[in-house]
């Protein structure tokens, strides 16, 4: 095997490792239920400006994949495709575009502007699919399901925790981009 090749499987296996704690390590918020805080996205969106769009997307796959088939890596140590069928779904689903967007961000340029911008995109591809998601499937599950709600109760809190995490991805980034090998991103 390449060293090249032995080099990417272990950042990939790295980062997937990274979401995986950030995950399971979860807090309830205390004004939503259904969804939990974590760092898993901080690392998400951290594998694609570190790895480049390819090698973190494979890693927020893998980390799906190992959550589908019921390991127990999903937020509070749930696992399975009923996480996927449920209210968080569609935010599991933005890691990969997270992953992915932020990855390409970066291959344009590393300077400090570019890496700001991909980790705020991250950041947004994340809420893409898991906001509609998360207000289709409150539809009837709770008393007041408006689109008003999702975004007010259900989504406009966590952005402060987000906005603090893409700091912290773009800051960490800034601070190993050079100790990290990523060619051939």
């Amino acid at each position: 095997m390449e060293d090249s090749t032995v080099r990417s499987t272990v950042f990939i296996a790295a980062f997937t490792a990274l979401i995986i704690v950030g995950a399971i390590f979860s807090f309830p918020a205390p004004w939503n239920p259904l969804v939990p805080l974590t760092l898993a996205t901080l690392f998400v969106i951290l594998a694609g400006m570190m790895l480049g769009a390819r090698r973190g997307l494979a890693s927020v796959g893998l980390y799906l994949l190992l959550g589908l088939v019921g390991l127990p890596v999903f937020a509070g140590g749930s696992g399975g495709v009923q996480v996927l069928a449920g209210p968080t779904g569609g935010f599991l689903i933005g890691y990969a575009l997270a992953a992915f967007l932020s990855g390409c961000i970066v291959r344009v340029s590393r300077t400090l502007p570019f890496l700001i911008v991909a980790a705020l995109a991250g950041t947004l591809a994340i809420y893409l699919p898991g906001l509609p998601w998360l207000h289709w499937r409150l539809v009837g599950k709770v008393n007041d399901w408006s689109w008003a709600s999702t975004w007010g109760r259900y989504t406009a809190p966590f952005l402060i925790g987000d906005g603090i995490k893409a700091i912290a991805a773009v800051l960490i980034c800034r601070g190993l981009q050079d100790r990290i090998n990523t060619q051939g991103r």
